[in-house]
């Protein structure tokens, strides 16, 4: 691929904080951009150059983006890969819509990872209540049933105690394609997060150990502890094959459990990740910047630390209230992502790092 100058038009599908930093990593670079998504409310239209309020299967809006970008991106995979499929037809797109089929359904990426090599913890998938119980004998509980789609911070998931739990877990994810997963005994979770060039050149970004509560991440420490370090390499590996297996350009992010019988893999995004927001000040180059450095044909970035100690904190809901006190702390940097606040929503990140003696 020819590399895209600077000037260059990046079109972004989705309105989150995601797009929104991917814009101002592009806008560095000197390259415009322009955000695509349905929402009344787009954070990402804040900072992109121009911004398209429409429904992602409308042809003739899908004609005029095509028309006026160079490359397409997307910063979320829970859209449907058929706008990206016509849009591919007329412009390039990255990461493929290969990519985004696989990890949209927990099956198909299970079935992918395992079959490079990865390890993923005892799962089946259900269709009906039969198969969950059928499921539930098999693997045995404790277990998580997860929706097979459309799940993320903690959303469409379900804990299953015992098997008599089966009916009201199906209840609640309202039927429908689900997997079964059985219970991991981990001591941390980590990411790996990758990037793929156009010309098939890989970096990878050191592991963070991730902190959850209540299915939303809180927390990204580095360096990963010793139990998370040790399994860094295979894990690193894996990654790798899967982006080069699904031809992938951006970045790749797969998450993981720390077991004593490995790395045992969780889920994977085809996108930017919030385990790598501390990518912004915390590596010579964030994971945004080689992202848009990646699809536009550009050499990627260095993933190198610039601190020994990095903690990047999400802010939850009222978290967001404590800005004015964050500011103050020394080396702290603090991202708001213009949102109305609500409970549980991710209203902004602060990066915190140590820097050497």
């Amino acid at each position: 691929m020819t590399p895209l100058p600077p000037g260059s038009t990046i079109g972004i599908l989705g309105g989150g904080q995601l797009g929104r930093m991917l814009a101002s990593a592009a806008a560095e670079l000197g390259y415009r951009t322009h955000v695509l998504a349905p929402d009344a409310e787009s954070v990402a239209a804040q900072t992109a150059g121009s911004f398209t309020r429409a429904d992602y299967h409308n042809r003739i809006v899908l004609d005029d983006l095509a028309a006026a970008c160079d490359v397409i991106t997307y910063e979320f995979e829970n859209i449907d890969a058929v706008p990206l499929d016509y849009l591919n037809t007329k412009v390039a797109v990255h990461p493929n819509p290969a990519a985004l089929r696989v990890a949209q359904d927990r099956a198909s990426e299970k079935r992918f990872v395992e079959a490079l090599g990865g390890r993923a913890a005892r799962w089946a998938p259900v269709t009906t209540l039969d198969a969950l119980e059928a499921a539930l004998a098999a693997i045995g509980t404790p277990a998580i049933l997860k929706t097979a789609r459309l799940g993320y911070d903690g959303k469409g998931q379900v804990p299953i105690a015992t098997p008599s739990e089966a009916a009201s877990a199906w209840e609640a994810i309202a039927g429908g394609p689900a997997v079964l997963e059985g219970f991991v005994n981990f001591s941390h979770e980590f990411s790996i997060i990758t990037v793929r060039g156009t010309n098939g050149a890989l970096a990878s970004y050191p592991p963070p150990w991730n902190e959850h509560v209540g299915g939303i991440l809180a927390r990204s420490s580095l360096p990963a502890p010793p139990e998370i370090a040790a399994h860094w390499a295979e894990a690193a590996v894996l990654a790798g094959r899967v982006a080069e297996q699904l031809g992938h350009v951006g970045v790749l992010t797969l998450e993981f459990f720390a077991t004593p019988q490995g790395p045992v893999f969780n889920e994977m995004a085809p996108r930017v990740h919030n385990s790598g927001h501390w990518t912004i000040e915390g590596a010579e180059t964030s994971q945004f910047e080689n992202h848009v450095r990646a699809i536009c044909g550009l050499p990627l970035g260095s993933t190198a630390l610039t601190a020994p100690r990095i903690e990047m904190e999400n802010l939850i809901g009222a978290d967001v209230d404590r800005w004015h006190a964050i500011l103050a702390e020394p080396g702290a940097h603090l991202h708001l992502y213009g949102k109305d606040q609500r409970p549980g929503r991710k209203m902004g990140h602060v990066t915190r790092l140590a820097r050497p003696a």
